[in-house]
């Protein structure tokens, strides 16, 4: 072999060991993102509904979801920030503070019932959950919206109204949606059983039925 060829055949050898170092440090870099995550945060941001209003502690939906979790073997950590009567005004106000302590990874809006009660407008109700579900993408949460329906004596065209901008909200902010929060409770054919005698919370019973809503939505998030 002359100079020449020696030459190349060295530059060769040093091109090959810098390409193995360099994948070798992709192949690194790799294996660190991989890495496993550490534990969600799931903020759950609602009212009495999520706040166990009328029913034993550790009874109510936000609870079992714990429960679920553990069972699932899936490592997080719940925090309940429901207050019982809050709107989505209040939630909206509260937000901001919760991101900034708790930096959830995934954030649960279940809010607006309320709203429909007092008779906000359906605008307000809207625009407070849209920036809700902003602000908690932008602190780097997934969303789970909760949906909620309101009765028939509320009137067909405020009803449709209502349910729809749930949906409306979640599709414009890249939410996920439970569609109606209390299916097979509000509407099963037992529905006065599912309540308590106020007609509007429903009994320890009820909410294993509202976690079996959300669950299949959620679970899917926490992957």
């Amino acid at each position: 072999m002359n100079q020449r060829e020696m030459k190349g055949a060295a530059t060769r050898r040093d091109w090959l060991a810098h390409c193995s170092l360099l994948g070798l440090g992709l192949w690194s870099a790799g294996v660190k993102a991989a890495a496993p995550r550490g534990p969600a945060t799931l903020l759950v941001v609602g009212d009495s509904l999520s706040a166990e209003y009328g029913i034993a502690r550790g009874s109510g939906w936000v609870a079992l979801l714990e429960q679920r979790l553990a069972k699932e073997k899936i490592a997080a950590k719940v925090i309940n920030a429901s207050i019982s009567g809050d709107t989505t005004s209040g939630g909206r106000s509260r937000l901001p503070a919760l991101l900034r302590q708790h930096r959830p990874t995934h954030v649960l809006i279940e809010l607006g019932g309320n709203d429909a009660l007092r008779g906000l407008p359906l605008s307000m109700t809207r625009d407070n959950l849209a920036a809700m579900v902003k602000a908690s993408r932008e602190a780097g949460a997934k969303v789970l919206l909760l949906g909620m329906q309101v009765p028939p004596n509320y009137g067909r065209k405020y009803g449709e109204d209502f349910a729809a901008l749930f949906g409306s909200v979640a599709k414009a902010g890249g939410a996920a949606l439970v569609p109606f929060f209390l299916e097979g409770v509000a509407n099963a054919a037992n529905a006065e059983a599912m309540f308590q005698s106020d007609r509007i919370h429903p009994v320890a019973e009820a909410h294993p039925v509202m976690l079996g809503n959300v669950w299949p939505v959620l679970a899917p998030l926490l992957r």
